[in-house]
């Protein structure tokens, strides 16, 4: 404080170069400071409060430039003959207030909110964060509540009081409404708009206005991310598996014994070449009954042999694009199906 009011004339109160993150701050503790000010300035933005023996005496709104000797603020007569009074003994002080808004505020839930996703049916763990921007609105009674004649009051300590009382009817919300992960994003002016109204009260209470609230973003849990992901990949495989016309169990079959015939650590030999020729009739099996789909889906005009080498040859090139088989297992096919000519 000693550096807001530095080279200040003693007989000029006056808030100097105030800090954003300033609420409340006592401007001095020298009574003969106050008794000899003649004048008092209130900033654009700013409040004052005129506390005597821990009683608010009364305060200025408006900014502007007061002649106290005068006495021509109606309870500035009261103060002039206190001071006069005044005695050591006596706690005297005047603080100012930021009066304008205080904007960007942080917030976020502090740890996910869990619920069943209503589309993929497992528990999910949602987080929320965002901005909201305020004013004070009642001084005199913050100033009793909370601040309770503290010398400096920082926006960060309100800030904090505010989090610990709005996090909870924002997760009951969210838990309640069950947004599903595909959905979230479409939902949240929805979830910013039921924040606003279940958290102005919450502010009317404390002395403050809420002027806007915002969502800036949600995020769900790691788990709930490796799950989706999870998910999308097998989505993604089991369309490329049927646009190839090779059934699902089919498909696991041939993973399976292509595993099988790489494992080198088995130590038998026999069982390993029986893999290999399994999976060999297994990828026969596979394109036959992917040429016998494509000839139901095919036009009467044009006739499929199931039998052709170019049609075989054409299947296992897509078998080995989709990543069905590796490249080993590609030329050692193609060159039987080539043997066929």
């Amino acid at each position: 404080m000693a550096n807001s009011f530095s080279n200040q004339l003693r007989s000029v109160i006056e808030w100097q170069n105030p800090t954003s993150d300033t609420l409340f701050e006592k401007w001095t503790q020298s009574g003969d400071e106050i008794k000899n000010a003649s004048k008092l300035i209130v900033g654009p933005g700013q409040g004052c409060l005129f506390v005597y023996e821990g009683k608010v005496e009364g305060f200025f709104e408006e900014e502007g430039l007061y002649d106290l000797k005068t006495g021509n603020i109606p309870f500035w007569t009261t103060i002039k003959n206190i001071m006069y009074k005044f005695e050591s003994a006596h706690k005297v002080g005047i603080y100012f207030y930021r009066k304008a808004e205080m904007q960007n505020i942080r917030w976020g839930t502090p740890s996910p909110i869990t619920y069943k996703d209503p589309v993929y049916n497992f528990p999910v763990g949602l987080g929320a964060f965002g901005n909201f921007s305020f004013k004070i609105t009642k001084a005199i009674d913050f100033f009793t509540n909370v601040i309770a004649g503290e010398d400096y009051y920082p926006v960060k300590a309100i800030q904090k009081v505010i989090l610990s009382r709005i996090t909870q009817p924002i997760s009951d919300f969210l838990a309640k409404a069950s947004f599903s992960y595909v959905d979230i994003d479409k939902h949240r002016i929805e979830i910013a708009e039921f924040s606003k109204a279940s958290c102005e009260s919450i502010f009317n209470e404390l002395g403050f206005e809420l002027l806007d609230f915002r969502i800036e973003g949600t995020s769900f849990d790691e788990e709930t991310r490796t799950r989706i992901s999870r998910i999308a990949d097998m989505s993604a495989e089991a369309q490329a598996i049927k646009e190839l016309g090779v059934s699902y169990q089919d498909y696991q079959q041939l993973e399976a014994l292509k595993n099988m015939a790489k494992n080198e650590g088995g130590g038998n030999l026999g069982m390993q070449m029986g893999a290999g020729l399994g999976m060999g009739q297994m990828m026969g099996n596979m394109m036959n009954g992917q040429n016998q789909q494509q000839q139901q889906n095919t036009p009467p005009p044009t006739q499929s042999n199931p039998d052709d080498p170019m049609q075989k040859l054409e299947k296992l090139k897509k078998m080995f694009d989709a990543g069905f088989i590796d490249e080993q297992e590609y030329k050692q096919k193609k060159q039987d199906i080539l043997s066929q000519f």
